[in-house]
């Protein structure tokens, strides 16, 4: 769509596009409006919407910084496009996880607990200081005895020794005290303890001076040494030396035997006495922080004190907008490494929305992911909300409640990687539906229930199921069909399941938390791919297989067989730069000059799965190449790093690896991640397919066309938090739309109206 040099300002104008797979993309984005970028995956949504105009954005922001700002910020290179012009700032908030570093909290990261210590320091009696004393980032409010992070490092006894032997028959599990070693004959020679006594025997004296005695000196023959209880004694050999640095067998003893435990000095409040004795209302600080927030806001709501009228107000919209959001179920003490990719952008997004910023461009990454539909209408009203203080929002997205609530529509295809990258669709929602695009033409795609329900096999049973907020649940899942567990977020289903279903042979989880491996595992390594090609190249030219790894002698020197080179900014992120002595490659210039069918093993490394699997026709690879196909993903490069895959793609490809087994029980959780809505309809041949073969598959799962396409269904609920961990429906997706009253039942019961 092009427009006059008079209105053109309206819009973002994209001119030439070619960031990875775009083919010259150009289109003009109507500012100030939500535009929905859709496609299937791998068709350059991200390309064109995070790669081009958010990291464009983001470039000429840091060029109005000085040089010498400029030297700590990471190096930006152009994208590769004609032109962009109209541009304002971009603001990301994407499904990144929020770190691990301890000490931040929803509360941190929401300024939610930086109000309540300002109410605190102001209206609190005992007055305790200013808000720097409620703080457990600050000297002057932590705990001294956990230095504000609530856990203390402890050694785990069960870890350390075994009940049932005695010191002679090597009771000591700690690497260096066993039977006739040095440490073990001041143990025996102590008189402190029977050495020939089980542990479980020890007398109460005998127990309490083996593990907890303070240093005595002690006669061992005719040396005067120092005896030391066990547990202080390894405490200080573990606690005080990095993990790293330790021997493997002690690495891994340490790694079993200490344990992060509840501060004792704070009970795990991370605060001081002080800090943790002022009351406003009745309530410490630390009570607030530990509430679930739907209650917190409850509670505010009735504080009454003038002093602090507008940082209540404040706290109050923060509380409010966490609810609204579907994040009522946390609380304020809650770690933020804690939390999942969308949990964590539910988060960030509170922080805009009660921003005084107008006309930026927000831009999100699929911000329904993890929401049951009751809470995807939440979302979409805060999307509105952005959009309607005057900013311009870009939302990546697959689903079609959020689909249709766009102004505008950029649709990209047809297909994926090299067959994608194509303007395929812009303009308005009633367009899409007739434009005749895989998009358009599954907008209004419905699931039947199925004609026929399975028959179980046989039952798991749950029983007694109390972990986080699950009320002493009793559930049997049906083997040998295919449940759906659903429910809004925070209803209970991940606990029910990770946390309560037996982890006996024969369970295979298939989640989207990150893949063990560093920036040299790619789909190729992680399947066993590389080995059958690796072959496959030295028989072809009479070499050693071991030359086509680039973690072996094949590798380029210049950058170790990654191809890129990491600069550390210090507190910096740090930045890559292709390696110039390979050009990326990751290989000697001897290993690249092996070919096979035409190709380098870079350049068969650079392929996609669909293209590979065109060339590797037999055995193991094609093998493995089909399954990669059978989950969706036909697009990937099978160089492609793993940590640049999303949670749903590095599901699939986990679940890639085990397909090839039978009579095991699949946990998968919310695989339509990242899935266009005709993508779907290829899950759940694959979920039929896994059950067919005689597996029992458990998907954790919103998506509606999964639960219509389920054989039987287990509805957490009624709500979040304390206010969920119930099973409220046990049953066909049929029962469930006949006489269920969740939300689950009613959401489900619209969709299948539509039909």
């Amino acid at each position: 769509m092009q427009h006059t040099a008079a209105d053109s300002h309206g819009y973002i104008q994209v001119r030439g596009a070619r960031e990875n797979n775009l083919t010259g993309v150009s289109l003009d984005i109507p500012k100030r409006r939500l535009t929905v970028f859709t496609g299937v995956s791998g068709s350059g949504k991200s390309s064109l919407v995070f790669d081009t105009i958010a990291a464009e954005s983001r470039r000429l922001i840091n060029e109005t910084y000085t040089a010498f700002v400029q030297g700590f910020l990471p190096s930006q290179s152009r994208p590769d496009v004609d032109a962009l012009y109209n541009l304002s700032a971009a603001i990301i908030v994407d499904q990144e996880r929020m770190g691990v570093n301890p000490r931040s909290t929803v509360g941190t990261a929401t300024d939610a607990h930086t109000m309540l210590r300002i109410l605190f320091s102001r209206a609190a009696a005992p007055y305790v200081g200013p808000p720097f004393a409620f703080s457990f980032n600050t000297a002057e409010g932590m705990c001294p005895a956990c230095e504000g992070l609530g856990k203390v490092s402890d050694i785990d006894v069960a870890e350390l020794v075994d009940l049932d032997l005695s010191l002679n028959e090597g009771a000591i599990r700690a690497p260096g005290y066993g039977v006739d070693t040095f440490y073990w004959q001041i143990f025996v020679a102590s008189g402190f303890v029977d050495p020939d006594r089980k542990l479980r025997d020890y007398t109460e004296q005998e127990w309490a001076d083996f593990l907890h005695k303070p240093a005595v000196k002690v006669n061992v023959g005719s040396n005067n040494l120092t005896y030391e209880g066990l547990v202080p004694k390894v405490r200080r050999q573990y606690l005080g030396k990095d993990r790293d640095s330790l021997q493997a067998g002690a690495r891994a003893f340490a790694e079993r035997a200490i344990a992060l435990g509840r501060c004792p000095g704070c009970d795990g409040t991370r605060l001081n006495e002080a800090a943790r004795s002022a009351l406003v209302e009745g309530y410490s600080i630390t009570e607030c922080s530990a509430m679930q927030i739907s209650d917190l806001a409850e509670v505010v709501a009735k504080f009454d004190r003038s002093s602090v009228g507008p940082v209540l107000d404040t706290l109050r919209e923060t509380l409010d907008s966490l609810v609204q959001i579907g994040l009522g179920y946390l609380s304020l003490d809650r770690e933020s490494g804690t939390l999942s990719g969308g949990e964590a952008q539910r988060v960030r997004m509170v922080r805009h929305l009660g921003s005084s910023l107008s006309d930026v461009t927000y831009v999100f990454d699929e911000p329904t992911v993890g929401l049951h539909p009751h809470d995807i209408q939440r979302m979409n009203d805060l999307l509105r909300q952005l959009r309607d203080k005057g900013n311009t929002v870009l939302v990546v997205e697959h689903k079609p409640e959020t689909i249709e609530i766009a102004d505008h529509v950029v649709d990209l295809g047809p297909g994926a990687g090299a067959a994608g990258g194509e303007l395929c669709y812009e303009g308005s929602v009633p367009g899409l539906r007739t434009s005749g695009t895989l998009t358009g033409r599954y907008l209004d795609h419905r699931v039947r229930l199925r004609d026929q329900f399975r028959a179980p096999t046989g039952q798991l049973s749950i029983s007694g199921a109390a972990l986080h907020n699950l009320r002493d649940v009793h559930v049997d899942i049906p083997k040998g069909v295919l449940t759906v567990v659903t429910g809004v977020a925070g209803s209970g289903k991940s606990s029910l399941i990770h946390g309560s279903l037996p982890a006996s042979a024969g369970v295979i989880v298939a989640d989207q938390s990150a893949i063990r491996g560093s920036r040299r595992s790619n789909p190729a390594t992680y399947t066993g791919l590389l080995g059958p090609i690796r072959s496959e190249f030295a028989k072809a030219n009479g070499v050693k297989p071991g030359l086509f790894s680039a973690n072996s002698t094949g590798a380029c020197q210049g950058c170790k067989g990654i191809g890129l080179i990491y600069t550390d900014l210090a507190m910096m992120a740090e930045v890559a730069s292709v390696c110039e002595e390979c050009d990326g490659k990751r290989f000697t210039r001897e290993v690249l000059a092996y070919r096979l069918r035409g190709r380098n093993i870079s350049e068969v490394l650079e392929m996609s799965v669909a293209e590979a699997a065109e060339v590797f026709t037999t055995g193991q690879a094609k093998a493995i190449l089909g399954r990669l196909r059978a989950v969706g993903l036909g697009y990937l490069a099978l160089g492609q790093p793993l940590t640049t895959l999303s949670g749903g793609e590095r599901q699939r490809l986990k679940l890639a690896i085990h397909m090839a087994k039978t009579g095991s029980t699949y946990v998968l959780d919310e695989p339509t991640s990242g899935l266009h809505l005709a993508d779907v309809d290829q899950l759940l041949g694959l979920l039929d397919q896994l059950v067919d073969d005689g597996n029992t598959v458990i998907v954790i799962e919103h998506h509606q066309a999964v639960m219509a396409h389920a054989d039987w269904i287990i509805d957490m609920g009624p709500g979040a938090g304390h206010d969920g961990g119930q099973v409220v429906f046990t049953g066909t997706p049929a029962e469930l739309v006949e006489s269920g009253t969740s939300l689950t039942a009613r959401h489900l019961r619209g969709y299948l109206d539509r039909d």
